[in-house]
């Protein structure tokens, strides 16, 4: 695994990223790093969220990716925003779906919707990158 912390710079925004086996229990490994990038940060309101939803675009990629490993990233992009992404080599973008009440799946991306400010995918030659932004509520700190 590669791993690395950045700190805030002149040139750059503070940001911390982790390169994981596409298998089901790097979720745990990124709900942590999530966890640890908001404490540092003291946006420790956004922990619970954030956790949810990297650990959902962790899970698709996991059952959708293709590869052997996924990369979760987590910058923070303003005093009150944070932007979680999870990189993986499929094509194949995700699609909210609207499962009936007695499906056990297929909930992952309308709870990323229903937790992020704004979310979306963005394509690369060689996989994809998908991301949400989550923001503290006016008057949180």
């Amino acid at each position: 695994m590669t791993s690395t912390a950045t700190r805030s710079a002149a040139i750059g925004v503070p940001a911390y990223s982790q390169t994981y086996p596409r298998m089901a229990q790097s979720s745990v490994l990124a709900r942590r790093l999530a966890a640890t990038a908001l404490l540092t940060w003291d946006l420790a309101p956004l922990t619970d969220d954030a956790e949810l939803v990297v650990a959902e675009l962790v899970n698709n990629a996991v059952q959708h990716g293709t590869g052997h490993s996924l990369r979760v990233g987590v910058k923070r992009i303003s005093a009150s925003r944070v932007r979680i992404a999870v990189t993986d080599r499929s094509l194949r973008l995700p699609v909210i779906r609207n499962p009936d009440a007695g499906e056990v799946a297929g909930r992952g991306l309308l709870l990323v919707a229903a937790l992020s400010v704004r979310w979306g995918t963005d394509r690369r030659g060689w996989g994809k990158v998908v991301w949400a932004e989550l923001r503290l509520l006016d008057g949180t700190l």
